[in-house]
């Protein structure tokens, strides 16, 4: 078992060494969606998995052979094959990664937090992400497919407990399912508990890798905007975490890729896209080819025409 691995490009953390503190598949939910597959025996019981001397090893190990070649890393992440927060020992291994002098993140599914013992570990870090599909039971229930005794209302508390405590970076992410929660009222509802929590930045995902269960579908474009847009109504930062990790945030000056790495990230109102165009000195006819290629997508959204990053799991209707 790798338990450091990368580090790999991240939107979100730029050069990220991931840990994988939880072997695979020990997690409360067992999400339709889930890349690594159904969870067989969930777990909503901390416990012992990998002691923190081997992570710390491990990790200072994996650090040193990055320097060596020449790269950086910009945070020590547990991401691993399951729920970080299932680790009984995590605040032990974040105390020992502390003197490596890199900032620490935890991608967490959040469901954990009413635990008082769990949120004192998980504060420990730098940065931190909480899932949340769904604020609403049957949804929340359909789409996560949670552990028996675990309850929604506590998670949401235990969030809000959390969110103020923690001295960090508190972010979310919300993962659209076509047919389930990708529907305004579901949207709404996730945007107002997110503000009032006071996250600093809100992702969008979509699933673009096989999932758990068949017939799982990102939403189209058009829905995907839509969130996009009442989520940035109410909160100060808003980002898609679809497509091709590695150009997202790149500013080349070729014109053709920075349009498709924006709007991999941000929908563009066709005033910014004509703005980037002249800047560029490129035509109108670059954008027109790149939606007859089906690598963008126009959309309109309140009277106003967007353009959209096309994503490779969609099919028309």
């Amino acid at each position: 078992m790798t338990i450091a691995f990368g580090p790999v490009p991240s939107r979100r953390l730029g050069s990220s060494l991931g840990i994988n503190n939880i072997p695979p598949k020990s997690c409360s939910y067992s999400c339709l969606y889930c890349q690594v597959g159904a969870t067989h025996g969930q777990l909503i019981k901390p416990q012992d998995f990998y002691s923190p001397e081997d992570i710390y090893q491990e990790v200072s190990q994996q650090l040193q052979k990055v320097r060596n070649a020449g790269e950086s890393v910009d945070y020590l992440t547990f991401v691993p094959d399951g729920e970080p927060t299932l680790d009984i020992n995590l605040g032990r291994a974040i105390d020992l990664l502390r003197p490596l002098d890199i900032p620490i993140a935890v991608i967490s599914n959040a469901s954990l937090l009413w635990r008082k013992e769990v949120r004192s570990l998980i504060a420990k870090a730098n940065w931190v992400s909480v899932k949340v599909d769904s604020v609403d039971e049957g949804i929340w229930s359909q789409l996560n497919r949670p552990h028996d005794a675990l309850q929604l209302n506590d998670i949401l508390d235990g969030i809000r407990l959390f969110a103020r405590q923690f001295q960090g970076e508190l972010v979310s992410e919300t993962m659209l399912i076509q047919g389930l929660n990708d529907h305004q009222d579901s949207v709404v509802a996730v945007a107002e508990f997110l503000h009032e929590v006071g996250v600093s930045k809100a992702y969008l995902s979509i699933p673009t890798r096989p999932t758990a269960e068949a017939g799982i579908s990102a939403p189209s474009e058009l829905s995907v905007n839509l969130a996009y847009q009442i989520l940035a109504n109410r909160l100060p930062h808003v980002e898609y975490l679809i497509g091709y990790e590695g150009d997202a945030f790149a500013f080349s000056g070729d014109v053709r890729r920075d349009l498709l790495s924006i709007t991999a990230v941000h929908p563009m109102r066709e005033s910014a896209v004509r703005e980037l165009l002249t800047r560029a000195q490129a035509e109108w006819s670059l954008v027109e080819e790149l939606v007859a290629e089906s690598n963008l997508k126009e959309v309109e959204y309140l009277g106003k025409r967007y353009y959209v990053r096309r994503f490779a799991t969609q099919h028309e209707e």
